[in-house]
């Protein structure tokens, strides 16, 4: 252990503290990654994640994005833990945890970088040590921000990230436990910018809290976020390198040829457009002439390709000028204005639920489909291992954007917003012990123009309330945007944002719930970050457009049907005393397996708690399982009469099935009141016998009287 200790020592350079909550953060560099242009070792517990930063030497001035990648590595060594098939043990495609993860570490960091930057970078977590109770995900968030913070690479950070959770008190970076017990689980990250605190992104999931519980608890975050900031912005000092020096996108003589090309055609293009969703075409045309231009003015020089970055920063100067100096939106709203919008119930006639929800433009179908415990996901990750029997997934195929393009499964993006919707919908839903169903929505966006992750909390809410789930509350969303002038200050918020103002606006803040609060919200933005008066306003304006899409679902389906659809899977379910499932099991199953085969092939699903669900298509079945299984570990006590069913015959008795599988004996002499000489002389097997349980011994022994039942012998044997 000396020399383990020794050899840490060794590779360790530097150690920075950051206090926050109960334990303090770690971050040290090494002498590991020497390649890499910026990295740090960071734990809290015994929870430590490697975070690395690399910048390609390449530009690529030919794109319109900057080609940043982030990813989270879950490593199962971890946790302590061999995952995987017998023939498969190593980690493959990343868990959606690891991708949720990746997501917010990416969109926390992305804004930070300069606006013309196009050389490549990519961050990558891993996970090295995880103690079940510290989440790596902040780690890896603060390290992203402490590696891009000393490296070479252009960036405008540090930035600080914590998780706030309140269960009657606040507290930070909870543990699984208080996370789970807490009404919000908030996380955010946010910069220093002119002495205040600037937040750049929000995940939250939470219990209907109200907006100034949000707003709290941001304000009590600031200080701890500071602190972050500052102990990254003293290791720059200390050891960071020198930023690397990169050329604008776009020259300064291109930029001068375009310009002056140009004139002011682009901005009569969109000025002149017709007041519709989509009304960027001409512009669009004028991009394609200047590109020809170029070509053939600059033969072989490849200088067209600098007219993307041009027309993206032109098309935006352009539209959030027009928004904030005439409160003129692209399609001719006002900045409060929502799209019309509609809702339609039970659309599709063999689905259990199924709803289409209307903003405009934007189209969202979502079908639900019910069913038994037996079809939980199973979950085997890093962090989590389980059962999940809510599952919302999101598709976004090429046809609901007029596009063509491959389609292999969901990506990133698709990933996330069906994360989105179950975070939003999940609080509202009935405990299993209420409603026992697995529950699937899809959310199939058929047309998009804006904010299709709302749309489907909309389009699943209706679903989940057409397929007779009895959630608590209907849920509705809507997103925020924002048009704000760097230089000057000025903003205007955006309620109900589509397409353009998404992609050349610079925020986009998503908030779903209840008329009584929020259950969910993600903030994504472009500039630098929001202070808390935008962060009011935002919430405020999100909270008024939900109360009017909530007002739209309720006029065409006020309540969740009281019944389930005829296709949907019959379900029981019912406790029964732990102590008893080995009885219903049988030895090596034969017990469940002849109340399966017996019932038609009905699903039996037994939790350790002794929750049974019986699933089946067809009710009378399900009853019939149902009383088997309860007759089984019923406690039979010393004076019920039953009618039973001789089983089986001996020269002393017969024994008689009284209640699922439990059975006990008449013996000869308690059949009728004379001597007999054969039990078959009264009875046959299989004969159904009133009887009456006169005693049970202490190995569980049940005696029947057959006379005490008032039995008469229908035999002609019988004297």
């Amino acid at each position: 252990m000396v020399y383990w200790h020794r050899a840490r020592e060794a590779m360790i350079k530097d150690t920075f503290e950051i206090k926050v909550g109960e334990k303090p953060i770690i971050i040290k560099t090494t002498n590991w990654t020497e390649q890499a242009s910026g990295s740090c070792l960071v734990s809290c517990g015994e929870t430590e994640v490697l975070v690395t930063a690399v910048l390609s030497p390449f530009s690529r001035p030919d794109i319109d994005y900057f080609p940043l990648t982030v990813e989270y590595e879950e490593r199962f060594y971890a946790a302590g833990k061999i995952f995987g098939s017998r023939f498969m043990k190593r980690e493959s495609r990343p868990t959606e945890d690891a991708i949720l993860t990746a997501r917010m570490i990416d969109r926390a960091i992305r804004p930070l970088f300069p606006k013309d930057f196009k050389k490549e970078v990519q961050v990558v977590v891993t996970c090295l040590s995880w103690d079940g109770e510290n989440d790596p995900d902040i780690l890896g968030m603060i390290g992203a921000s402490f590696a891009l913070a000393i490296s070479n690479i252009p960036w405008n950070g540090p930035l600080g990230a914590i998780r706030v959770t309140k269960n009657g008190e606040w507290k930070f970076n909870s543990n699984y436990l208080q996370r789970k017990e807490s009404d919000m689980d908030l996380t955010l990250s946010a910069i220093e910018k002119d002495g205040d605190i600037l937040i750049n992104m929000i995940e939250m999931g939470a219990k209907e809290v109200l907006e100034k519980d949000v707003l709290e608890a941001y304000e009590i975050a600031k200080k701890e976020i500071k602190e972050m900031i500052e102990v990254q912005l003293k290791a720059v000092k200390k050891i960071g390198k020198e930023k690397d020096v990169f050329e604008p996108a776009v020259e300064l003589d291109i930029e001068n040829e375009i310009k002056e090309w140009l004139g002011d055609r682009l901005e009569k293009a969109i000025n002149n457009a017709p007041k519709s969703e989509k009304n960027l075409g001409s512009a669009e045309i004028l991009k394609q002439e200047l590109i020809k231009y170029l070509a053939e003015k600059h033969p072989g020089e490849g200088k067209e390709k600098q007219v993307l970055a041009f027309f993206e920063k032109e098309i935006e100067k352009i539209i959030i000028k027009n928004i904030i100096e005439k409160d003129y939106r692209p399609d001719g709203r006002k900045s409060t204005d929502i799209r019309p919008l509609s809702c339609e119930v039970a659309v599709l006639p063999r689905a259990h639920g199924s709803g289409v929800f209307f903003r405009g433009l934007t189209r969202v179908l979502s079908i639900l489909t019910l069913g038994g415990p037996g079809d939980q996901q199973i979950l085997e990750g890093m962090e989590f291992v389980g059962k999940k029997r809510f599952l919302h997934h999101y598709n976004f195929p090429p046809f609901s954007s007029g596009e063509t393009a491959p389609m292999r499964g969901p990506k990133r993006r698709e990933i996330g917003h069906g994360a989105l919707v179950e975070k939003a919908l999940l609080p509202m839903l009935p405990t299993p012990e209420q409603f026992p169903y697995t529950i699937r929505i899809v959310s199939e966006v058929v047309s998009s123009n804006g904010s299709t992750s709302q749309a489907s909390v909309c389009a699943a809410c209706v679903a989940l309330m057409d397929a007779g789930v009895p959630i608590k509350e209907p849920v509705a969303g809507i997103s925020v945007g924002l048009a704000k002038d760097e230089k000057s200050g000025k903003y205007k918020l955006l309620t109900d944002i589509q397409g353009p103002e998404d992609h050349y606006g610079d925020m986009d803040f998503k908030v779903a719930g209840t008329k009584n609060g929020i259950t969910a919200i993600q903030m994504d933005i472009k500039i630098d970050g929001i202070d808390k008066k935008i962060m009011e306003e935002a919430l405020t304006r999100a909270k008024d457009a939900r109360l009017k899409i909530l007002d739209i679902i309720k006029e065409q389906i006020p309540e969740s049907r009281k019944n389930l659809s005829p296709y949907a899977p019959k379900i029981i379910s019912f406790m029964i005393n732990p102590s008893k499932i080995g009885e219903v099991v049988g030895p090596k199953g034969s017990m469940i397996n002849k109340i399966i085969e017996e019932c038609n092939g009905v699903a039996i699903d037994i939790e350790d708690s002794g929750l049974v669900a019986i699933t089946g298509q067809n009710q009378a079945d399900v009853d019939k399982a149902a009383n088997w299984i309860k007759g089984i570990v019923k406690e039979i006590e010393v004076g019920e009469v039953f009618q039973g069913t001789v089983r089986k015959i001996m020269e002393f008795g017969a024994f008689v099935d009284i209640l699922g599988g439990q059975s006990g004996l008449v013996h000869i002499s308690k059949f009728v009141p004379q001597k007999i000489d054969s039990v078959k002389d009264v009875v046959r097997e299989g004969d159904v016998i009133p009887v009456k349980v006169m005693s049970i011994d202490e190995l569980g022994r049940i005696n029947l009287s057959a006379i005490d039942a008032g039995f008469k012998p229908k035999s002609k044997n019988s004297k």
